[in-house]
């Protein structure tokens, strides 16, 4: 059996019910004559086998009690924005969101890991139509949110390639062409901000 047990029908569907309030979320934005809020929505149910695997590695029981409150990224989204002022705006929603509460945040853009990687991660509390694993209805799930902008995806997608690969000649240097390439996209990164923020100055100019 799934370490989601009887969730394992549940979990799709909120994944699929936070998809839809996040695209609700840009619509708003956009029918209000702002730029959309992202490029990319990519969502995913953990594979059981890859839950169980985290609970060994984090000395957890393998239980669904494990699965569903202690990992609590079982349901997960990565939201792909094209700029990183479209983070904070993303953020912004999620914060004043009424059917979330934001339990946990880590900010991997301004204080990225070692080894390069750059990503905001939230988890968020949702009360969903589905009895929990403690009884209750609505009941309350946890969801892990990652914004990243093109470049950082990319790069971590690339990364997440090379990590699962057993027989690279030369890993460490690997590490340090990796890492050469996160502070350069992440200097690509800060360009493509300046240069947004100077269209729009020139636009507000012309409107004047």
């Amino acid at each position: 059996m799934s370490i989601y047990g009887s969730y394992d029908q549940v979990l799709p569907k909120i994944l699929e019910t936070t998809r839809m309030r996040i695209q609700q979320l840009n619509d708003q934005v956009v029918a209000a004559d702002q730029p959309k809020l992202y490029e990319h929505l990519i969502g995913r149910v953990k594979e059981p086998a890859s839950m169980e695997e985290k609970c060994r590695r984090k000395g957890y029981p393998v239980t669904t009690e494990s699965a569903l409150r202690r990992c609590r990224d079982a349901v997960g989204l990565r939201i792909v924005c094209n700029f990183i002022d479209d983070i904070d705006r993303c953020l912004t929603q999620l914060r004043q969101a009424d059917w979330c509460t934001i339990v946990k945040e880590k900010d991997y853009i301004t204080n990225a890991k070692p080894n390069g990687y750059r990503s905001y991660h939230l988890i968020l509390d949702e009360e969903t139509p589905y009895t929990d694993i403690e009884g209750q209805n609505p009941g309350h799930f946890f969801v892990e949110i990652q914004l990243r902008t093109i470049a950082m995806d990319s790069w971590a997608s690339l990364e997440h390639e090379m990590k699962y690969k057993h027989d690279i000649k030369d890993p460490e240097r690997i590490s340090r062409e990796l890492k050469h390439c996160a502070d350069q996209l992440a200097s690509c990164d800060v360009q493509m901000q300046t240069i947004r923020q100077l269209i729009h100055e020139d636009d507000e100019g012309m409107g004047q």
